[in-house]
């Protein structure tokens, strides 16, 4: 009998053949400039990547030019970063420069490499979500495009990770990244009783509130919001079309800092808030363009070589980064929250 569901495909199929001939047995890698790396097995074969910025939501066309560059340069290999960026991957050396010089004619970025900005993560938004509080493709292209020139070369005193989530569901790797975005919603949901009472499922609409701010109306065959309790997270929509939290006027940006992955020097951080809110000014994001860029040149004029920019902050202290980063704390930074995130352990080390 046939399979019906077959699956991934097994990922070692798409490996190059050097990949497959050394898997497991890679000696170094280095960088040989800004985009580029040079990957060398213990038997002496070697591969490179050659690493482009690229948006999230392409078209076919777009897709369609990225594998002939793949089939022209690469054995038609290429990989996808899990932060948007296009790795070509070259086993023949005397390809490298040619295919650096069509991505330069084609106007593609290349680097995001060592101490620089990678490509950055980002949700739905407005394009495809159906609970954002600001856009995803938008505002990462104005933030990128303004923050081009620490992409394309490696001055930063670390890797910098930017994050963007659309809303507090946070699809992005925002709870993660150096410096993350977040849209907000600031008003609870406006409730369309005729919706809720003939569409919805009451008991599994008041059972996605996280904070158990939505309760029954019998009355009105409906349900009503405790605004004390509500967090604005919009899950209640996603249950529910009756329950409204898109607001124009009152949903922006919050900007969190001092997150990361690595365990490298110190153990993995989680973002903590910077600030609270800036609007949404389409298409361009003005005041969250400009902020990022501060962010990102404040920890670059005031870090040590290869320090992290929660592990700046901790270095100097909160305090000390609010002065310096010109942001005035205020009642909103204060988290109060039963299991607030200094509580949380996130190291993959302990000690018994």
């Amino acid at each position: 009998m046939s399979r019906t569901d077959i699956g991934p495909p097994y990922f070692k199929d798409m490996l190059p053949p050097v990949i497959k001939e050394n898997y497991g047995r890679w000696k170094y890698h280095e960088i040989l400039r800004p985009g580029v790396l040079r990957h060398v097995a213990e038997s002496g074969a070697e591969i490179y990547s050659v690493r482009v910025g690229s948006a999230r939501l392409m078209t076919v066309d777009r897709v369609r030019e990225i594998c002939d560059l793949a089939d022209k340069y690469c054995d038609g290999y290429l990989r996808f970063t899990s932060r948007h960026n296009i790795e070509f991957l070259v086993s023949d050396k005397n390809k490298v420069e040619p295919l650096l010089r069509e991505l330069k004619e084609k106007g593609w970025p290349v680097g995001g490499t060592g101490n620089s900005i990678s490509n950055m993560i980002h949700t739905q938004g407005w394009i495809h979500c159906h609970t954002p509080a600001t856009d995803g493709s938008g505002i990462v292209k104005a933030v990128m495009d303004d923050l081009y020139e620490y992409f394309v070369d490696m001055k930063l005193p670390a890797k910098l990770r930017i994050a963007l989530a659309c809303c507090l569901n946070m699809c992005g790797a925002v709870h993660c990244s150096d410096i993350a975005m977040v849209g907000i919603h600031r008003k609870p949901p406006v409730i369309e009783h005729d919706i809720v009472s003939k569409q919805c499922e009451i008991p599994t609409l008041i059972a996605s509130c996280p904070t158990a701010a939505i309760r029954p109306n019998p009355k009105l065959k409906s349900v009503e919001v405790n605004e004390e309790r509500c967090m604005y997270c919009g899950n209640c929509y996603t249950m529910c079309p009756g329950m409204k939290i898109a607001d124009p006027e009152n949903d922006g940006v919050a900007i969190f800092v001092g997150g990361k992955v690595s365990n490298a020097r110190t153990p993995p951080m989680f973002s903590r808030l910077a600030i609270p809110y800036l609007p949404n000014n389409p298409p361009r994001w003005p005041e969250v363009t400009a902020a990022v860029r501060k962010l990102v040149e404040v920890w670059a004029r005031n870090a040590r070589q290869g320090e992290r920019y929660g592990e700046w902050i901790e270095r100097i202290g909160w305090e000390r980064f609010f002065e310096l980063a010109e942001i005035p704390f205020t009642d909103k930074h204060i988290d109060d929250f039963t299991f607030a995130i200094p509580t949380f352990r996130t190291a993959a080390t302990f000690k018994w």
